[in-house]
């Protein structure tokens, strides 16, 4: 059997960033399939500065419902950038903190925030001028 990089022949591929990645596996598409929702984001930058609870989360971002902070949390951990503590009090109290993973993907997500900033009028400016083209 002929392999290109360790893919078998007939596999679709594509190349990024000098990687042969699989088109049924691809390492890029998983990882951002999962993260690059504007809650989760902005969860990892919550939990930046240390360990919140559930509310303090909520108040921290305002606009996202109980039902899709849960399931956000819920993704992250389950990806292993947060752990979940549940404290043995009455009511119980729950903590999620960052691990190692979820601040390493802090050093991804900072330059990404301050590119954004410089670029976003340009963004913005770009798809004005489409849609003015469009229609």
């Amino acid at each position: 059997m002929n392999k290109v990089a360790g893919k078998a022949q007939g596999e679709r591929v594509m190349v990024i960033d000098g990687r042969v990645l699989s088109m049924s596996d691809c390492p890029v598409r998983d990882v951002l399939d999962k993260i690059s929702g504007k809650w989760s984001s902005l969860m990892v930058f919550a939990l930046a500065d240390g360990p919140r609870r559930f509310s303090e989360l909520r108040r921290l971002i305002p606009d996202i419902s109980q039902r899709m902070l849960t399931q956000t949390l819920r993704d992250l951990q389950r990806d292993g950038y947060l752990t979940r503590t549940v404290y043995p009090t009455q009511p119980p109290s729950v903590e999620y903190r960052l691990t190692d993973l979820g601040r390493s993907f802090l050093t991804v997500l900072h330059p990404f925030v301050h590119w954004s900033a410089e670029n976003h009028a340009a963004i913005r400016a770009a798809r004005a001028a489409y849609d003015e083209e469009q229609g």
